[in-house]
């Protein structure tokens, strides 16, 4: 009997989305060897791998995962047969084939208990488990196929809603990626019998400028040295001539923001790549030491519910920072469109935001309060996952720094009360923000209407 005379009790809702209740034992109380630590009394959902799903979004674990409940209730995340972590440091950034899926080089893995629910594009009935395992290894487009009751769903890439658990009745057929020979050995190679028929029917003389060629070609290779516009962590330094090429002189714009004007562009290198360049209009008269620091912290981010930054631009007065383009737009416009998200999208967005802001106030390596979360700058991408933007243009915490003083910084509606004290702020303000975001995505409604008469807020 777990008793409040003998027992402190409390709910906490985790970060992995789940409710649990906690007891802790009170010293009047406490056995001999007992450990004073808080113990789960119970949890809801029961499962959250089976919970998050739906047919949008990567489910409680990111795409191309595993999520699987451990004996504490808690879920982990990991990755099937042939994948390895995007990032080895972080389980939450989804998985990779550890090669090429081609139509030929390739084997099977099967896993019990295992299925991606979402994402089919074929299902092949009646059909036996060898033979749906060939039909799936021989389509070019499949990464695996879940079978059961002699039907074989095919899966292609990215698996999303990925669950291991004793209630999933499916075996997955998971398609491996065959290792071969490494594109330089291979080349090498060519080389050598392209110089073997060379030699057949040509003199020593004639071979040398040949040997002299491919040696310099391989010689290059070797010597060739990193970018010197690449700076920091994989950020790329543009000139302003580039990015009003990349945007057609600023052509197309996406939005705009406090900080400034947001317009797509296209850089073309290897391929075309589609941008988001955020024209600074605040941080002009900023020294080039102090941007680039800003810059920098920004740049060493990483999570998947915050828009990475490609690049910037630092050329005389012209501040500009390059974005990943986010291709479904902001919340705000999905949210309060005429067409409503499901209650599955809404829930799957409410935590994947929370993910993100846990991730800027307490693991990224420089703390950063946004003072401006709302559904404008949150950024859907092309599976709809949501991802936090505009975070770090604001005031940067330092490792050991909890609270900033700074002017009042937000959008009304969402400011948090410390704002109008004039008080040392914390990361507090994000949380209110968010509560205030949260009953926005619950309701499909904007906490204040345009046409409300200002200062009135609608309660709901």
């Amino acid at each position: 009997m777990v008793s409040t005379e003998d027992y402190y009790h409390r709910a906490t809702l985790d970060s992995d989305g789940v409710l649990r209740q906690y007891y802790y034992p009170k010293p009047n109380s406490r056995a001999s060897g007992q450990p004073e630590s808080w113990s789960v009394l119970w949890y809801l959902p029961g499962n959250i791998c089976l919970q998050v799903s739906g047919s949008i979004g990567s489910g409680a674990c990111e795409f191309n995962s595993l999520c699987k409940l451990r004996d504490d209730g808690r879920p982990t995340c990991e990755c099937p047969p042939g994948y390895s972590l995007l990032d080895p440091s972080n389980i939450y950034m989804g998985c990779k084939p550890d090669g090429m899926l081609t139509c030929e080089l390739t084997d099977l893995r099967t896993m019990m208990n295992v299925d991606w629910p979402t994402g089919d594009y074929e299902v092949l009935s009646p059909v036996t488990e060898h033979d749906g395992g060939q039909a799936c290894l021989g389509d070019c487009l499949g990464a695996a196929a879940i079978y059961g009751n002699e039907s074989c769903w095919k899966k292609k890439l990215p698996l999303s809603n990925g669950r291991e658990d004793p209630q999933t009745d499916g075996k997955a057929l998971i398609k491996i990626a065959t290792v071969g020979p490494p594109g330089g050995a291979k080349n090498q190679h060519t080389l050598i019998v392209i110089l073997s028929i060379i030699l057949g029917g040509s003199s020593l003389l004639n071979l040398l400028p040949v040997i002299s060629l491919a040696n310099s070609f391989f010689g290059h290779k070797k010597q060739s040295k990193p970018d010197a516009s690449i700076i920091g962590s994989h950020l790329q330094s543009f000139s302003y001539r580039e990015l009003e090429v990349a945007t057609e002189k600023f052509k197309e714009e996406l939005g705009h923001g406090s900080f400034g004007t947001v317009y797509k562009g296209r850089l073309v290198s290897d391929a075309e790549i589609f941008v988001a360049v955020k024209m600074l209009n605040k941080v002009a008269q900023q020294g080039e030491k102090e941007f680039r620091t800003e810059v920098s912290v920004i740049g060493q981010t990483n999570h998947k519910n915050l828009v990475r930054l490609l690049g910037f631009c630092d050329e005389g007065v012209h501040r500009l920072l390059v974005y990943e383009f986010m291709s479904n737009g902001s919340l705000a416009d999905f949210l309060f469109g005429s067409i409503k998200p499901t209650w599955d999208q809404r829930a799957g967005i409410a935590i994947e935001i929370a993910r993100g802001l846990a991730y800027l106030h307490q693991e990224c390596s420089s703390p950063i309060i946004h003072c401006d979360i709302k559904p404008q700058n949150v950024l859907l991408d092309d599976c709809f996952t949501a991802r936090i933007s505009d975070f770090g243009l604001a005031k940067l915490l330092r490792t050991n720094q909890s609270r900033t003083s700074t002017g009042i910084r937000g959008t009304t509606g969402y400011v948090a009360p410390e704002w109008f004290r004039r008080t040392a702020i914390t990361a507090k303000v994000d949380v209110y923000s968010f509560g205030v975001m949260l009953l926005e995505i619950i309701c499909c409604r904007k906490s204040i209407e345009p046409e409300a008469v200002t200062g009135d807020i609608l309660v709901y």
